[in-house]
């Protein structure tokens, strides 16, 4: 007797679990945008041209940039933002150095550092720097900020510095 109320109980939850995923009220998960498999080396470049003219010229300013040193002069040397935590490129991080502050390319979780592409020691030097800079200057598009340029389809606008990013570092987000 129990194992035949055992039974009628498994039958009873596999068809529960069965009609659950076709019944057609059940919410759909939400599609990501792909761009198409298929499209051609022009196709690319022009989408790369609209995301760039998609991106925020308005300088960071001076307080955005003053609470990110505060808060980078806090953490423990070599941490600091590092964004993507996942294995090969996770783009640029400000890392805490012995001196001060470095801007550097990161991989596999930011466990890896590259050689320093900036460095700052003083929070006038390096606000000075931020307050300037905007996701266009940081994208790697803009030819007249050196330190950010590239000319490297890839690497340009490839998980790279942005205003939200560094919003999420001071709101410790």
């Amino acid at each position: 007797m129990v194992r035949l109320l055992v039974l009628l109980i498994a039958i009873v939850l596999v068809l529960c679990a069965v009609i659950g995923m076709l019944w057609p009220w059940r919410k759909k998960t939400t599609e990501v945008k792909r761009m198409p498999r298929n499209m051609t080396g022009d196709e690319i470049r022009q989408r790369e041209l609209e995301l760039r003219d998609e991106l925020d010229r308005a300088p960071f300013g001076e307080e955005l940039a003053r609470s990110v040193w505060n808060v980078l002069v806090t953490c423990a040397v070599d941490e600091g933002l590092v964004s993507n935590f996942h294995r090969d490129f996770c783009g640029q991080g400000l890392i805490r150095t012995a001196e001060g502050v470095k801007l550097c390319d990161l991989q596999d979780g930011g466990y890896l550092t590259g050689s320093p592409i900036a460095e700052w020691r003083t929070e006038a030097a390096f606000v000075a720097f931020f307050a300037r800079q905007s996701d266009f200057t940081c994208s790697g598009w803009d030819a007249g900020e050196p330190v950010f340029a590239s000319d490297d389809e890839w690497y340009r606008n490839n998980q790279r510095l942005t205003r939200e990013r560094l919003e999420q570092l001071v709101k410790g987000t």
